[in-house]
């Protein structure tokens, strides 16, 4: 596998445009959903930057070049939201990434910045898990989070609809 010099730095307020445009490569649409405005993205995220653990948004840097984003989350505290209403260990963390050029894809770099993430989150000692929650459709996801030693858990419905849960226990 290719050696990557991957980083994440905090989304900022400044990276929301970027993020916008982002969302509206097919590549990206085609999992992340109904494109919003830059408007209703920024109601949405703007909020959270800067915020907890409850939720926390990366861009993803590779040679010091944005190439993605990444969002790491805890599962818990989105009950009021309808997510993972079985999940109540407050030290599980979830995430959800992309990378934003398609030509990039199939290159081992997901799969090395998802590993790099989550060795990131696991330095916290009180982390207890990694969870994800690809599309059942989403092979190339699926295939890159079991490389990166997560494991098929069941599907299950969330408001955005059925999704793979899948884990990485410490």
């Amino acid at each position: 596998m290719p050696i990557f010099n991957i980083g994440f730095r905090p989304l900022a307020h400044g990276d929301l445009p970027l993020f916008h445009e982002w969302l509206t490569r097919p590549h990206v649409s085609e999992w992340w959903g109904q494109l919003q405005t830059l408007e209703q993205l920024t109601a949405e995220y703007g909020p959270l930057i800067g915020g907890s653990a409850a939720f926390q948004g990366f861009v993803e840097v590779c040679a010091g070049e944005p190439i993605g984003f990444i969002q790491s989350y805890t599962p818990a505290a989105w009950h009021h939201e309808g997510w993972w209403l079985d999940e109540h260990d407050p030290n599980v963390r979830g995430i959800d990434q992309f990378l934003a050029d398609s030509e990039r894809l199939g290159q081992g770099l997901g799969t090395a910045m998802i590993r790099a993430f989550v060795e990131t989150l696991f330095a916290d000692p009180a982390v207890t898990r990694v969870q994800t929650d690809p599309a059942p459709g989403n092979a190339r996801a699926i295939r890159c989070y079991e490389k990166c030693g997560f494991r098929a858990v069941r599907e299950i419905d969330t408001p955005d609809g059925r999704a793979l849960l899948m884990y990485r226990d410490r």
